[in-house]
């Protein structure tokens, strides 16, 4: 069995390798995940902060700085960390030249760890950010309680965290996807009925997988119940206002490749969800 610090550090291995290979494949603007799925619900979820004057954003395994640039494009000041060196430097790189660069501001913090997140508060300052983002990164750390236990003192009184992550039921509990052929008995048209089949959800241990076709080295994913993942946040005192499981639609399906989550549409790919502190003494 793998120790803990293998399972913390294997994961950002596997990052600073592939790190250029993703950022490549996924490239400035995003692909079809992010388009689709992920920049429509993170603007639901965060639209009472966007654009407000003088917000701060932390952006948490920023990657190649999507998140970073879309925070800043919307009025953010923004703080964004990676637990890769690599990936950290894709992102300052994609951020030169950019209108609202001098608004970004990148720094090296392994959320696993707990003494990164003592070492960036002690530094930055504590109840900082009306904004604090992961997105599509859950499914790859190894624990959440550092990230957990620092966020009371990383958000402001009206602050909210808000996380995108792969779907717990339907893309990290190893489902498999089936594609029945049918024919339809009046029209004789052949109907596609594409499913799947969840056979483990509780208990699944890390696991490797890919996140990008052709990636010379597979990452581990950390599989998470729901009832585990949002337990860690209440655990905390946070609690849960917002939560979305956004899927692909009719017009994204991807027809050369039948396996492919686009075509399963009845079926969501991601979980968007938004905490906060509750309110106290009427604040």
């Amino acid at each position: 069995m793998a120790s803990v610090k293998q399972l913390n550090d294997v994961p950002l291995d596997t990052w600073e390798t592939i790190a250029s290979y993703w950022d490549k494949s996924i490239g400035k603007d995003g692909n079809i995940y992010w388009k689709k799925l992920q920049e429509p619900s993170l603007r639901r979820l965060l639209g009472d902060h966007l654009g407000k004057e003088s917000c701060r954003a932390l952006d948490l395994a920023t990657g190649n700085g999507i998140c970073a640039r879309w925070l800043a494009k919307h009025g953010a000041r923004v703080t964004a960390t990676d637990g890769s060196e690599n990936m950290v430097q894709i992102a300052k790189n994609w951020m030169k030249g950019e209108e609202r660069s001098d608004s970004v501001d990148f720094t090296k913090l392994d959320v696993t760890q707990t003494k990164d997140f003592d070492a960036f508060i002690a530094a930055t300052g504590e109840n900082m950010f009306d904004i604090v983002l992961m997105n599509m990164a859950i499914m790859d750390v190894s624990t959440l309680e550092p990230l957990v236990q620092a966020l009371p003192k990383l958000l402001k009184p009206n602050g909210v965290f808000v996380a995108t992550l792969l779907h717990p039921v339907f893309m990290t509990s190893g489902a498999s996807r089936n594609v029945d052929l049918r024919y339809d008995g009046e029209t004789g048209d052949l109907e596609v009925v594409r499913t799947k089949v969840i056979k483990n959800y509780l208990h699944i241990p890390p696991y490797k997988g890919i996140a990008i076709p052709g990636q010379s080295k597979r990452q581990l994913y950390f599989h998470r119940p729901m009832d585990e993942l949002f337990t860690t946040f209440f655990q905390a005192g946070l609690v849960m206002d917002a939560i979305e499981e956004p899927a692909f639609s009719e017009e994204d399906r991807e027809e050369g490749r039948v396996e492919s989550s686009r075509n399963y549409t009845q079926l969501p790919a991601i979980l968007s969800f938004r905490m906060r502190l509750p309110y106290k003494n009427g604040a």
